[in-house]
């Protein structure tokens, strides 16, 4: 029997880690459908705000109710998964606690993992409280409904099980242990581990006989580790993918000053020639150093993006902090960063599985822009950064704005009237007011 167990469990193990390493191979190559960037400069800057922000939770704890008990379930659930570890290892060699010849050791090591999940348990009820019960508005906007808001309660559901799955494992292991049952009592008599949170839900347990004493830890075994491996699995279609790519995204955002917009090699290109007595305008493109065919200005769609920004979109935790901080939003304009990032994501989910179901991607007469993201969103934004500021872990919704709106400038012209009527006033007058340069006092004289 003991040897059909370990069996499957071998299996289940082996199956877990494939689908989870099909997942992590599909989510590199829909990131890699993405333009090349460099972000490999400056190393050392990079891993301090890694460490600082994804490791350290510096900007989580900003709004410190929300800020603290992210740190109790980030840091718990991660240390507690230390144990998985030796669960492992007693799945596959069929032995009990292999690790308790640490002794005290161990019991630091076990007493430490329960009072962290009592502390995640804390953490996951304030965090059900304030999204189902005080209604916090930014878990109630017009994108977090359906699945997103579904996924959100899911986890939390699935947390919860989890610690608890955990704490009853314990708690039936310490009792058999004090009943020395086979298998589970140790050889020196010595019990194994410390179970200063456990301990309590003894009473329930009280008056089970031994075998369904084993039944119940057996089955908060086995339902604890294949959990987690359908935690592990599930990640790749929930928000909580965070939780593993919160490092790499930190790493690889910018570290200009924040309000700094990039240049497109292509337009400085065009004015370099410009200037360029020697340029001969009527030359083939060729013949000035030009590609024959220019690449193209802004972004329609995912693969017009780089890939930096497509590894943010998979990394939003949909807090939506961003959308809460933008004054457009505020103000009761259709922008929301928040959105911004969850429909590139689902763009780049959508051609993932296009690619998967056709070996590779096949046109399918849709678009980032237009599709998904609206115009009125784009040109609502103010681009006062506030969104980048805001995101606990680096995302950088406003750098998809702009490369959507100068795709909507310099390839479609299809800027609002406003700032179609304010360019022209700066081409004719050199100033976005319609006075030409000899009357631009005007405008105070008329006031006077």
């Amino acid at each position: 029997m003991q040897l059909i167990a370990q069996i499957i469990f071998i299996a289940a193990l082996l199956f877990g880690i494939g689908f989870f390493a099909r997942n992590v191979k599909r989510l590199i190559r829909n990131i890699k459908l993405g333009k090349d960037v460099d972000r490999t400069d400056n190393p050392k800057a990079r891993f301090g705000n890694m460490a600082r922000v994804a490791l350290g939770q510096s900007k989580m704890v900003k709004r410190p109710i929300a800020g603290i008990m992210h740190i109790f379930v980030y840091v718990g659930f991660v240390i507690i998964n230390i144990e998985v570890l030796e669960i492992i290892i007693d799945g596959i060699f069929g032995t009990h606690r292999i690790f308790s010849f640490l002794g005290p050791g161990y019991d630091f090591l076990i007493g430490s993992f329960e009072v962290l999940a009592f502390l995640v348990l804390l953490g996951v009820i304030v965090f059900w409280t304030r999204r189902n019960i005080s209604k916090i508005k930014r878990f109630w906007a017009n994108e977090m409904k359906g699945w997103p808001k579904n996924d959100a309660n899911y986890i939390l559901y699935f947390e919860m099980v989890l610690m608890a799955l955990f704490l009853l494992m314990n708690a039936s292991d310490y009792q058999l242990q004090l009943l020395g049952a086979e298998h589970y009592a140790a050889a020196n008599g010595q019990i194994m581990g410390a179970f200063p949170v456990s301990q309590f839900l003894l009473p329930l347990l009280d008056g089970l006989s031994v075998s369904t004493l084993i039944i119940v830890e057996r089955a908060a075994w086995w339902l604890h580790i294949l959990g987690i491996l359908f935690f592990l699995n599930y990640l790749y279609y929930s928000k909580h993918l965070h939780i593993l790519l919160a490092f790499p995204n930190t790493y690889y955002a910018k570290l200009k000053p924040k309000g700094e917009m990039n240049n497109l090699a292509a337009v400085k290109k065009e004015v370099d020639l410009m200037m360029d007595p020697n340029a001969d305008p009527f030359a083939a493109p060729e013949e000035n150093g030009e590609e024959e065919e220019p690449e193209k200005f802004g972004a329609s769609d995912v693969q017009d993006l780089n890939w930096v920004q497509l590894l943010n979109a998979y990394t939003c935790t949909e807090c939506g902090r961003c959308t809460s901080e933008c004054p457009a939003n505020i103000t009761g304009k259709k922008l929301s960063p928040r959105k911004i990032m969850m429909d590139t994501r689902d763009r780049v989910e959508e051609i993932g599985e296009n690619i998967n179901k056709n070996g590779e991607y096949k046109e399918d007469g849709k678009q980032l822009l237009g599709d998904y993201i609206t115009q009125e969103e784009l040109w609502a934004c103010t681009t006062c950064n506030a969104c980048v500021e805001a995101c606990p872990i680096g995302i950088d919704p406003l750098s998809i704005i702009l490369d959507m709106r100068r795709y909507l400038m310099m390839e479609q012209s299809a800027a609002p009237n406003e700032l179609n009527i304010a360019m022209t006033n700066i081409e004719n007058n050199g100033a976005p007011w319609p006075y030409n340069q000899m009357d631009r006092l005007k405008w105070a004289e008329e006031n006077n």
